[in-house]
């Protein structure tokens, strides 16, 4: 058999997806182990610390990732190798052993200096996720925000250390689409009125501020000045949010998911907001039945969670589900289930997928 060429066996590997197969592909001949290499666009690290061994075989790569504790000095490396990369996903999702590990290891863990190489030699980085990273703080993510400046997405979410002025700095940032910073317990409403204002108050569609416990009525009226934004998370904010943010929200026409669930002070839902396709308002106690059933004629809501709501009762869940005619999906509470006849719930599962909880 002729031998191909690295040209011709490039195309071929370049077609090949499975990473499996990608790896007997590298076990072929030395050849094959560097132009597979080449090729490749796509790693997951199981031992991130060993990158300085491995990584410079993979000098093509767009998305990078990995779950496990990563050095500051491995990031370094990845800046140096890989400067095409698009998706970096250092996202932790936590277990016990996993928990164990890294509060272990937390000193040996990536810091602002690991994400600052990264973001000076891999300016073409679109996809950041960085969950429960607690090494990261405001320095590393202001000097990613100042590099990477076609970032769109940015997972912030349980990185403890990060503050307004992270925030004040992602919002220059004029492509980004997508920004968690779900347990971020330090963003206050001052946060939020940089979102409001800056660039990229322009082009986000989802926003996820979910047990951000700092945040008022006020910080949520600042969000009603982000025309683009579709889908928003107050999960669990706490009790500083009440009707005065509910009402506000309304303005924010542009709207289709919003989840308020566990807002306990909150009872004027954002009704008004025409174009919502989920509501999850599960947990909000003040929430009446008037509330509600204001929602049996809107055109576009298809998936409604309304549990534990001690307010709403069984009578309003019938009308607001048979009423509601672009519904495909309700999460009701089970405890309301006694109070409804058979003949009542037959027509809810006629109308609808309905599930109890």
């Amino acid at each position: 058999m002729e031998r191909l060429g690295d040209d011709m066996l490039g195309l071929v590997l370049k077609r090949i997806t499975d990473r499996r197969d990608r790896k007997s592909c590298s076990e072929v001949s030395r050849q094959w182990t560097r132009v597979e290499g080449l090729t490749r666009t796509y790693l997951r690290a199981l031992e991130p610390a060993s990158m300085p061994s491995f990584l410079p075989r993979f000098p093509n790569l767009v998305t990078l990732e990995t779950g496990k504790r990563i050095p500051d000095f491995s990031l370094e490396i990845v800046a140096r190798t890989c400067p095409n990369l698009r998706t970096l996903n250092l996202n932790v999702h936590l277990n016990l052993t996993v928990a164990r590990e890294f509060e272990d290891l937390a000193l040996d863990d990536v810091s602002d200096n690991g994400l600052r190489a990264v973001a000076a030699g891999c300016q073409r980085l679109m996809n950041v996720t960085l969950r429960r990273r607690k090494g990261i703080g405001d320095v590393g993510v202001i000097a990613l925000a100042g590099n990477a400046r076609n970032l769109s997405v940015l997972d912030m979410s349980w990185c403890d250390s990060i503050t307004n002025e992270a925030l004040s700095a992602i919002t220059t940032l004029s492509s980004l689409t997508v920004l968690c910073l779900q347990g971020c317990a330090m963003v206050t409403d001052l946060g939020l009125s940089y979102l409001a204002i800056g660039s990229s108050s322009r082009t986000i569609r989802k926003v996820d501020l979910s047990e951000c416990d700092q945040i008022t009525d006020a910080g949520v009226c600042m969000l009603s000045e982000m025309s683009c934004l579709q889908e928003l998370n107050l999960a669990e904010c706490g009790p500083a949010i009440t009707d005065v943010g509910g009402v506000a929200l309304s303005a924010v026409h542009s709207l289709t998911r919003l989840d308020l669930s566990w807002l306990i002070n909150l009872f004027a839902v954002a009704r008004n907001c025409r174009n919502l396709v989920k509501m999850n308002v599960t947990g909000c106690e003040l929430i009446t039945g008037e509330g509600i059933r204001s929602f049996s004629g809107h055109g576009s809501l298809e998936i409604l969670v309304l549990v534990s709501c001690c307010n709403v009762s069984a009578d309003d869940l019938e009308h607001t589900v048979l009423e509601c005619r672009s519904l495909r999906y309700a999460g009701l509470d089970r405890a309301l289930r006694g109070w409804m006849s058979s003949s009542a719930q037959e027509k809810l599962s006629q109308m609808c997928r309905i599930d109890w909880f």
